[in-house]
């Protein structure tokens, strides 16, 4: 298998205008004039009316890789999909595919809504590069994976927006493609069929496919990716193993005023995983907090615990130090050990600290994070929690027998 780059992306610059409407002449002639009196611009200068989108990107995507991008809305994450995918041409730099390009992205949006399923299944087949032999031949297995079978020769307009969605995916997701550029299409359909897709793309990915992917299911970067960018306002501002740029971004996420952690009495610098990795569901592991009390300081004196399951989003754990028998001291440095056991399902996690106050019931200050992948443990589950079950075996033998009046009968009886 070669080692040279199917996806290139070198010193990229993308900027837009932003929209100026004129709806009279009078408004018009003088904007004109302003344009023909103003400097043009250097090669880094912008004009009034215009931002960079993508400032100076650069990234290589090998086959056997998986390149995660992540960052807050207009980050330029879709921005830089669709210069990969020449839906956009760059301002500076330049960008390259080698091969057919698998685009899941928007991936109902090319439907003609007068054309039937199977009528749409031919028509974007032939527009991602698809013979129509080939289209033929795959034709059922795209329309089994989208699970409308019933409804392939209604037109489109009639599909809800669910069966619109796993149709596109499901055309896109079956072209044997040489790349896979990936836009948050795993939150598509139900729960059932989301997983469906992540199945499929995962298969993919192992199959050597180079794959850029990018989505705010954080777990989904974790579990597909190699490596992975945080962008933010168009820049890189960090790169390396997708749990390193997931932590990054969880840190610029947490709440917390940034003016008051200048003044909390308590400084929080590390949190550290001290335990042995994996970590399994069902067993416990041992972190340990870092910081120290500034005593000349008012305010809360106390630290909050959190595990954020990064699936959704949604916190699954929360409590204090104190509330777990742990008093921070009065001044001076501290180290705190906490020690959590993982009754959760398996999946990505985030462990989050704070500065815990407890007149407004929130984090005054936030703290370092660490992200861990929880495996599954010696008791298989499934669901969101581990109850830790028990189940006792107390009889064996026949069913009693009925007496024919929807009751059983006891005793000897007659015979």
């Amino acid at each position: 298998m070669t080692t040279e780059p199917r996806i290139a992306f070198h010193e990229v610059w993308k900027k837009f205008a932003r929209g100026e409407l004129h709806d009279s002449l009078r408004d018009l002639i003088p904007a004109a004039a302003r344009r023909l009196a103003r400097r043009a611009p250097s090669r880094r200068e912008l004009s009034g009316e215009e931002f960079w989108a993508v400032r100076d990107v650069s990234f290589e995507v090998r086959p056997g890789e998986a390149l995660g991008i992540l960052g807050p809305n207009g980050a330029g994450k879709s921005t830089i999909l669709k210069l990969l995918t020449r839906i956009l041409v760059p301002t500076r730099g330049a960008c390259a595919i080698t091969g057919r390009a698998g685009a899941l992205i928007e991936v109902a949006a090319g439907f003609h809504p007068d054309l039937t399923g199977r009528e749409n299944v031919f028509l974007q087949g032939a527009i991602l590069g698809m013979k129509r032999t080939e289209i033929a031949r795959r034709f059922d297995e795209i329309v089994a994976f989208a699970e409308i079978e019933s409804f392939i020769d209604t037109p489109v307009k009639r599909y809800s927006n669910g069966m619109n969605a796993r149709l596109g995916f499901a055309i896109a997701a079956h072209i044997n493609p040489d790349v896979l550029v990936i836009d948050e299409v795993l939150s598509v359909g139900d729960m059932r069929f989301q997983q469906k897709a992540f199945d499929r793309i995962q298969e993919m990915c192992r199959s050597g496919i180079p794959v850029v992917l990018v989505s705010h299911q954080l777990d989904r970067i974790a579990s597909l990716c190699t490596h992975a960018l945080l962008l933010d306002r168009g820049q890189v501002v960090r790169r390396g193993s997708p749990t390193e740029c997931i932590e990054a971004y969880l840190e610029r996420e947490r709440p917390g005023d940034p003016a008051a952690s200048a003044v909390s009495p308590v400084v929080l610098d590390a949190l550290v995983l001290t335990s042995a990795l994996p970590v399994r569901a069902g067993e416990r592991s041992q972190f340990r907090i870092s910081g120290s009390v500034h005593g000349d300081r008012p305010g809360p004196r106390d630290c909050s615990l959190r595990v954020r399951a990064l699936s959704t989003g949604r916190l699954v754990f929360t409590a204090t130090a104190s509330a777990c028998g742990a008093t921070l001291p009065a001044q001076g440095p501290f180290e705190l050990d906490v020690d959590l056991q993982f009754n959760v399902a398996p999946g990505v996690y985030s462990l989050e600290i704070g500065v815990w106050d407890h007149v407004t019931h929130r984090d005054l200050a936030s703290g370092p994070g660490v992200t861990l992948q929880v495996q599954p443990g010696a008791l298989a589950f499934s669901g969101t929690a581990h109850l830790l079950p028990r189940a006792q075996l107390v009889a064996i033998g026949t069913a009693p027998r009925s007496n024919g009046a929807g009751g059983t009968r006891s005793g000897s009886g007659r015979t």
